[in-house]
């Protein structure tokens, strides 16, 4: 946080500023203490800060406050009454989610409407919501230029664009759909860009569609490479056939919280994740093979707590915004200093403390060498770690004699088999003794029950079907006489 200077005395309405003392924010943090000023002036704006510091108030504050909301005076008079007034761009689905979710209770303050429009929902939802009119849009430049293609998205009013992690977007290669948005946008507005890094495609972008902007950084004295100062970083060299035992101790550690495991591909990630449930972790995956409903409801289970592991790719990570992550562990090494910033980011947040855990195969030293000059974070040689290795329970506060696998708790599948299973012998076993009880309750009646079953059989076999045994001893002949025995060959 930054002195006793609240969200008021930067500048903003006072009913945004109850509403965010209502949700137990009060003081601003140093991105957002900077931008506020400049940004309610109408100044373009590039901010540069850590993964984790605030940047979505940073720059969702100053959209909401130049809002002409249906409550307000001068909203009939607007060119188009509830076409988009502010843009926010981000590059996931989960971040689109994500800050809609955190503005929507804002806007609702000021009679606002917000709309968070992604791929893998349906057009129709999103093209009525459009069409009942909205004030601030939160998307992805790929629905948002499908729906401005068709006519559903009218942005000749938007008079704020907000890019937000503008590296990803370079990342994942959206920067051409990010800048047909910028071309079809009203050439008087404000534009703000908000990043972690700066690369050079990124600053190119900035200065051709940006006028004069003024550069902002967060924390200036310090490195932009280097991670927060409240996070512990710990880098291990492991052996992929150790690790799973490995996280399953580290998982163990005293305070442990909400923790993010992240993988290379989608395939470990749904293994890793399935290893941890058989191990008595309750864990959950989010990856791109999953449908955007399930990678949704993945999320909110970690949010709200029914799973605390989440095994996750890159592609979900700028969407968990948690505050309360204790642990970020790196199943394998990131490609580059720009991923182990992001990953690492998840934890640590809202000035907490976090532990980021990175485990190096022997093939990759090479590129972690490289990470660690870049962010000169001084581990140029990882430590040599096996699951039983004295130093790993040391320096991560985990119980002496910590098995990777819980004692107390079976794993969810096997609980809910046997569970099934032991109340299909229960009933069978009911059946059986409600059985025995009839036949008990027979008396000598049931004794005599048994000779009569006997005899009924005897004398079946005894009489039987006279018909039916004619008909086989007809039927028999026949099949005699269907074997044709092969004809001798003319040469005999």
């Amino acid at each position: 946080m930054t002195d006793s200077k609240t969200f008021a005395d930067y500048g903003l309405s006072q009913h945004f500023a109850q509403a965010l003392a209502d949700r137990g924010i009060t003081q601003p943090f140093p991105i957002q203490a900077l931008t506020l000023p400049v940004a309610l002036t109408g100044q373009d704006i590039i901010g540069q800060a850590k993964t984790g510091t605030g940047k979505t108030l940073g720059f969702g504050l100053p959209a909401l406050e130049l809002l002409v909301t249906p409550a307000s005076e001068g909203f009939e008079a607007l060119p188009s009454p509830g076409a988009p007034q502010a843009l926010i761009i981000v590059p996931t689905r989960e971040l689109a989610i994500q800050v809609g979710e955190d503005l929507a209770p804002l806007a609702a303050s000021a009679s606002a409407r917000v709309a968070t429009l992604y791929g893998g929902r349906p057009y129709e939802s999103q093209v009525k919501e459009l069409k009942r009119g909205v004030e601030l849009v939160v998307g992805t430049p790929g629905r948002l230029i499908d729906l401005w293609r068709q006519k559903y998205l009218d942005l000749s009013q938007v008079k704020l664009v907000v890019l937000d992690e503008a590296d990803e977007m370079l990342d994942l290669g959206f920067l051409p759909d990010v800048e047909r948005i910028l071309s079809a946008l009203p050439s008087q507005r404000q534009t703000m860009l908000f990043s972690a890094t700066m690369p050079g495609p990124v600053l190119t972008m900035a200065r051709r569609y940006m006028s004069q902007p003024m550069h902002i950084q967060a924390e200036s004295g310090q490195q932009e490479t280097a991670t927060k100062a409240s996070i512990s970083q710990i880098i291990y060299r492991a052996h992929p056939l150790d690790k799973d035992e490995l996280v399953g101790r580290i998982l163990q550690a005293e305070g442990r919280g909400r923790t993010v495991i992240f993988t290379k591909t989608k395939r470990s990630a749904a293994r890793l994740a399935e290893e941890l449930e058989q191990r008595g972790f309750a864990a959950g995956a989010l990856h791109g093979d999953l449908n955007q409903v399930a990678r949704e409801q993945a999320l909110e289970a970690f949010r709200q707590g029914r799973v605390d592991i989440l095994v996750a790719t890159d592609v979900a990570a700028r969407g968990i915004d948690v505050d309360d992550v204790t642990h970020v562990i790196n199943f394998q090494c990131p490609d580059d200093e720009k991923t182990y910033l992001h990953r690492v980011g998840r934890t640590g947040r809202a000035d907490k403390e976090g532990t980021a855990v990175t485990l190096v195969d022997w093939e990759d030293v090479p590129r972690w060498k490289l990470i660690n000059k870049a962010l000169d974070l001084g581990v140029d040689e990882p430590v040599e770690t096996y699951s039983s290795s004295p130093h790993l329970f040391s320096d991560l506060d985990i119980p002496a004699g910590t098995k990777g696998r819980l004692k107390s708790t079976a794993p969810r599948q096997r609980r809910e088999r046997d569970v099934a299973s032991g109340d299909r012998r229960t009933s069978s076993s009911a059946g059986r003794g409600r059985s025995s009880d009839r036949r008990r309750s027979a008396g000598d009646g049931g004794q005599e029950q048994a000779p009569r079953r006997r005899r009924r059989r005897v004398v079946s076999e005894a009489e039987g079907n006279p018909a039916g045994q004619e008909q086989g001893r007809e039927q028999a002949p026949r099949r005699r006489r269907r074997r044709v025995r092969p004809k001798p060959s003319s040469q005999d």
